[in-house]
């Protein structure tokens, strides 16, 4: 049975942000994932995940300053003791989270930077991220992102992904597989997943275009659903897409792997 997490980042927009692990729960998903935990105080999430029964299954290393527009410091060599902070405070909120694995976001690398160097500090970083995590039982992800999207940011392909692995060795460093990124990138979401299901540690999911809800668009995810179903993929998939009207109302595409949860009035109001 696949296992589904609501992203509270792009999920229950209608929300404040809190409110949105309740609205999650009442959907019927059991575990939650989103960017950044760190705006809030580690015990407000932690209340939040007990006292509505939900795990969490990911959040992102801290990656800068979101606003100004980066997407992770991985790869700036100016930024490593930042970085090496970074994976100090991740560590902390994981753990206090009981959160299993955390993404790094590489970045985007300044304009006119040396491809060599850019290259050095990202193994650099990884391999040091990846034997702090181990240390603190955590795994560490990354997570190849179109550039469509995120226009010049250093990590896009997937084999890209698996050479970086397999130059920095670690047991501890897995792929984040999201199929719509793979989708605008290369396609081949199926083969792909076949060849590397061994490397993948955490599955996204939103169609393609629009990144809406799955069903919306060009990729069939009823046949890849099946397929993961039927290898008996065993990690969690996160719904980190745009819903295009309400979150609940849009949720048709996972009848039957949701349990919605009927409150009573007083339930409703004391969430």
């Amino acid at each position: 049975m696949l296992k589904f997490a609501a992203n509270l980042t792009m999920l229950y927009g209608e929300h404040d942000f809190l409110g949105r692990f309740a609205a999650a729960k009442r959907d019927g998903f059991d575990a939650v994932e989103y960017l950044f935990p760190y705006a809030f105080e580690k015990e407000r999430l932690v209340e939040r995940l007990q006292k509505h029964d939900l795990v969490q299954v990911l959040h992102n290393l801290p990656a800068g300053d979101w606003d100004k527009g980066e997407r992770g410091i991985a790869c700036l060599p100016d930024r490593v003791g930042e970085f090496q902070d970074g994976v100090g405070r991740a560590i902390d909120y994981a753990t206090a989270l009981g959160c299993p694995q955390v993404n790094c976001l590489i970045g985007i690398p300044a304009e006119g930077a040396d491809p060599d160097e850019t290259r050095h500090v990202v193994v650099e970083n990884l391999t040091f991220a990846a034997r702090e995590l181990k240390r603190a039982g955590i795994r560490l992800l990354i997570e190849p992102i179109n550039r469509f999207d995120i226009p010049g940011f250093w990590l896009n392909r997937v084999d890209q992904a698996v050479e970086l692995m397999d130059e920095i060795g670690s047991d501890n460093l897995f792929l984040q597989y999201d199929l719509y990124h793979q989708q605008r990138t290369e396609g081949e979401l199926a083969a792909t997943f076949r060849r590397l299901s061994n490397r993948i540690a955490h599955i996204q999911v939103a169609d393609n275009p629009g990144r809406h809800e799955p069903g919306t668009g060009e990729i069939n995810y009823l046949y890849l659903f099946d397929l993961l179903d039927g290898v008996g993929y065993e990690g969690w998939i996160g719904c980190e897409y745009k819903p295009r009207g309400t979150t609940s109302g849009g949720l048709g595409w996972a009848r039957g792997y949701l349990r919605p949860v009927q409150r009573t009035i007083r339930e409703e109001v004391l969430a």
